[in-house]
C-alpha cells in the first residue's frame, strides 16, 4: 500500500510543480527567510524570493514519539503523507472548495507539526470527540481538512467540532479528487 501511496503522492507533487511551470514560466515562489532555510530552496528570485520545489525528506522521520505521548497509533497514512517530502503549504481545489495541503518546510517545521499535532488530538480528547488528524487548511474560517485517525477517512471538520462530511474513504482517493493550483 505505501508503495502505490508514494507514487500517487509523487505524481500529484509533479503536476503540482507543472503546474506552476506552465502558468508562470517558473517555479512555485515563498518569502526569502535566512533563519528558516529549507531543502525546497532553488535559488532566489529577482524581488528576493526563492524559488522552491517539494523536496523527498533526506532521511526518515517518524511519529514514534507523538505516538508514545498520545498512547495510540496514528494512522500509517498520515505518517507517510507528513514524512515523506519537505514543501510549502500545496495550494489545491476540490469540489468543496479551495485548500492548502500541508507539509513540513525543514527539520524544525517537522517537530512543531508534531506538537501542533498532539495538540489537536488532545483538544478533540477534551471535546470527547473522534480523534483527527489535520492534513490541509481551507479558505473558509476555522475548517480544515483532516483524516479520522479510526478508519483512514478523509473528513472536512471545523475546528473543536465533529467531523461534518467525509470527503474521501482514505488519502488516496482524496489525491484523485484534488487538483493542484498554481498560486502567485
Amino acid at each position: 500500500m505505501k508503495n502505490t501511496f508514494m507514487q500517487a503522492w509523487e505524481a500529484w507533487l509533479e503536476r503540482f510543480v507543472t503546474q506552476h511551470e506552465k502558468e508562470y514560466n517558473r517555479l512555485p515562489v515563498t518569502c526569502s527567510d535566512d533563519e528558516w532555510p529549507s531543502p525546497c530552496d532553488q535559488g532566489k528570485s529577482d524581488d528576493d524570493e526563492i524559488f522552491w520545489r517539494p523536496v523527498p525528506q533526506p532521511h526518515e522521520h517518524h511519529f514514534e514519539n507523538v505516538e508514545e505521548a498520545l498512547e495510540m497509533q496514528l494512522n500509517e497514512q498520515l505518517k507517510w503523507f507528513y514524512t515523506s517530502f519537505y514543501a510549502e503549504p500545496l495550494t489545491a481545489k476540490h469540489p468543496r472548495g479551495d485548500l492548502q495541503l500541508l507539509l513540513p518546510w525543514n527539520e524544525a517545521d517537522f517537530k512543531r507539526l508534531q506538537e501542533n499535532l498532539i495538540a489537536h488530538v488532545l483538544m478533540k480528547r477534551r471535546l470527547k470527540q473522534r480523534e483527527t488528524l489535520f492534513i490541509a487548511t481551507t479558505d473558509e474560517d476555522d475548517w480544515m481538512i483532516s483524516i479520522l485517525n479510526e478508519t483512514g477517512e478523509v473528513v472536512l471538520e471545523r475546528v473543536g467540532k465533529e467531523p461534518q462530511e467525509v470527503l474521501a474513504p482514505d488519502l488516496l482517493s482524496f489525491f484523485s479528487h484534488i487538483t493542484p493550483v498554481a498560486a502567485y
